[in-house]
């Protein structure tokens, strides 16, 4: 069963269309990538998805619903989360406030409780912090919560922003560039932890990457993308094999596959 599917997706800018008639579907519970070389839409799309960008037609169906035209905070609250190529923490706060923040679409209690301190408000206030630090758990920098965000290696802040977007609750999660920035060790992390979010916590994922090796390695289902255009799809082995991509994005050089 389709949790996301795009359909004919066309957005343009000043009469250039960056995507072109773009299509895919992404499985409820499965891993999937969005690649393509510098320049193909990828992140357009994800702006599409998350309603920063309205395309000029199209469809956007998630969980069943159409999104086309929908505020980014609507769309997170339905349950789609993302994080962003480049690093977006509130710098200034600590770990664990920066993961409270992602949790803003999910409260309730109001202007009326925050300012006196409602039963509601404290008890929503308890379960931020719970949910919080059990996403922070989730990706290992519990004993860090404390600490300023700039105050962390950029591996680990790539970590927070990652149990940001998991305190939202998401059924789908997306990420741009997750590997940027990364050494070889933490990237091999980066893997078993994409698998648990989706073992553990039944959380689907689409990513954009262009590191090859992770992207082979985590995804069930590729979509290569280039022009804005798709010009294949399936599984890590089919799209090694696909002239169109090798020509387009991969190079003719094999070894890089590997």
């Amino acid at each position: 069963m389709a949790l996301l599917e795009v359909e004919d997706l066309i957005l343009s800018f000043s009469g250039l269309q960056v995507i072109r008639e773009l299509g895919f579907q992404v499985a409820e519970g499965s891993i999937a990538s969005l690649i393509g070389p510098n320049g193909a839409g990828k992140t357009s799309v994800f702006n599409c998805l998350t309603g920063f960008y309205r395309p000029g037609s199209g469809r956007i169906t998630f969980a069943g619903a159409s999104i086309i035209g929908h505020k980014p905070h609507r769309i997170t609250r339905a349950g789609m989360a993302r994080t962003f190529q480049n690093l977006r923490l509130f710098r200034s706060m600590t770990v664990l406030d920066n993961v409270m923040s992602g949790m803003h679409c999910r409260t309730s209690a109001g202007a009326f409780g925050a300012v006196f301190q409602t039963r509601n408000q404290r008890r929503e206030e308890e379960l931020i912090r719970e949910v919080s630090e059990e996403c922070l758990g989730f990706v290992g920098l519990l004993e860090q919560k404390n600490r300023r965000a700039d105050t962390l290696a950029y591996g680990d802040q790539r970590r927070v922003e990652w149990a940001r977007a998991l305190a939202t609750r998401p059924k789908l999660l997306l990420l741009d560039e997750p590997a940027a920035g990364l050494n070889h060790d933490e990237k091999q992390e980066l893997i078993g932890l994409i698998q648990r979010i989706r073992d553990e916590r039944g959380v689907t994922i689409l990513l954009i990457e262009h590191d090859m090796g992770l992207v082979m390695k985590v995804s069930e289902k590729i979509t290569v993308i280039d022009y804005g255009a798709k010009i294949a799809e399936g599984t890590a082995e089919e799209v090694q094999n696909d002239p169109r991509v090798i020509e387009a994005y991969l190079g003719t050089d094999e070894e890089e596959l590997v």
